[in-house]
């Protein structure tokens, strides 16, 4: 069992070249099949008026097309700059593109539902940059985890891995969701950040136990806050234990009320500067 399908959406923005090198971290370990689309934002239909009826505009017909025709060109020159051949290998690397594929952060939640991982770059404030909504979609509606990339990439990934364990529903899945890499890991520590936001529920030594049932090499570690926000000091660790993937339960609170108040997920997507495997 592995991480052996892997779905890249493609964008134009300068974190796309990340994206995708940590996307061939990830299937370098398990020989994955990594599957390229265009994405699109939606956008209302427009139309001209003509004697016969309404048509569409052909400008906007011809940038949908050169949209795809770069964005799959970016994928196949990554691919192929990286020697990663073109098929779907079941038991080799490989790669492949969806062509055509619907507009709209909305189809990333569908078709990823076929895929062990969804692969995207951190959400930010360049408008031209990843989008919050695409993730969102993929964590909301592919019922599969999704691994962000940092803007920098890394040159190993899943080696030492923090779980940021708070109890949760959310983190258990996460947990359970990133079982392959933490199986190959050498070091995997369990942060449990005593009066951060967590729910009632296990305690990270006991989340340790099930992981080394599953010959996971688990150790617990607890630290207080000592002044900062939940968020910031699972960072602090990750940063000071050298951890190049950061395991993370998304949204134990709401979506409206992180929007709003802020919370441990969204400090996280604005601040982490390694791989985050995140799940609902």
């Amino acid at each position: 069992m592995g991480f052996k399908t892997i779905l890249v959406p493609i964008e134009q923005h300068d974190l796309m070249n990340p994206t995708l090198q940590t996307a061939l971290l990830l299937a370098r370990k398990f020989d994955s099949y990594i599957e390229g689309l265009a994405l699109r934002v939606e956008i209302p239909a427009v139309f001209a008026v003509t004697d016969v009826g309404a048509v569409p505009i052909p400008a906007l017909e011809q940038d949908i097309a050169e949209n795809e025709k770069r964005s799959r060109s970016l994928f196949e020159n990554f691919m192929q700059e990286h020697g990663v051949p073109h098929g779907r290998d079941t038991k080799a690397l490989s790669s492949g593109w969806l062509d055509n594929a619907p507009e709209g952060d909305h189809f990333v939640g569908s078709h990823g539902r076929v895929f062990d991982v969804i692969v995207l770059g951190k959400p930010g404030r360049d408008p031209k940059g990843p989008r919050m909504s695409t993730l969102e979609a993929a964590l909301f509606e592919s019922g599969r985890p999704v691994l962000i990339a940092p803007p920098t990439p890394q040159p190993q990934m899943g080696a030492n891995v923090l779980i940021a364990w708070n109890c949760s529903t959310e983190q258990a899945r996460a947990t359970a969701f990133a079982m392959p890499i933490l199986k190959r890991a050498s070091r995997v520590i369990v942060l449990t950040v005593e009066g951060g936001a967590a729910v009632p529920g296990p305690t990270g030594l006991q989340l340790c136990r099930y992981l080394q049932f599953n010959e996971v090499p688990a150790k617990p570690l607890t630290v207080g806050l000592d002044g900062r926000l939940t968020g910031e000091a699972i960072l602090a660790h990750a940063k000071t234990l050298g951890c190049d993937l950061l395991i993370k339960g998304a949204y134990t609170q709401s979506r409206l009320r992180q929007m709003i108040f802020g919370g441990t997920t969204r400090y996280i997507l604005s601040n982490a500067e390694l791989p985050v495997l995140m799940a609902h």
